[in-house]
C-alpha cells in the first residue's frame, strides 16, 4: 500500500529505527518509545551516532511496553525481527 502512495498503518510496521540527535534523545527514548509501544509496533531500535556508536534494541513485551537489554556498542547482531549483523563503529 505504501508503494502506491497510501498510508502505512502501525499494524503493518515490524520495526522502527530512530537515529538519535542531541535534540531528539528525550523524544526518542521516552515519548516515541511509549507511542510506538501503544501502537503495537513489535520492535523499536534507537541508533545513537555519537561515539561510541550504540544501538538500543527494544521489543514489545505485552502489557509492559518495550523491554530492552541495555544497549550495545561494537557489533549488534540479532535474529528478531530478521537476521542482521551491524558493525556499529562503521556507522559513525
Amino acid at each position: 500500500m505504501a508503494s502506491e502512495g497510501g498510508l502505512l498503518r502501525a499494524s503493518e510496521v515490524v520495526l522502527v529505527v530512530e537515529i538519535a540527535s542531541p535534540g531528539s534523545r528525550r523524544t526518542d527514548n521516552v515519548i516515541k518509545r511509549a507511542e510506538y509501544a501503544d501502537a503495537g509496533i513489535p520492535h523499536y531500535w534507537i541508533l545513537d551516532l555519537d561515539p561510541p556508536v550504540s544501538l538500543l534494541d527494544c521489543h514489545l513485551a505485552e502489557d509492559f511496553g518495550y523491554q530492552d537489554g541495555g544497549g550495545c556498542t561494537g557489533v549488534f547482531e540479532t535474529t528478531e525481527p530478521f537476521s542482521v549483523r551491524v558493525q556499529l563503529g562503521r556507522l559513525g
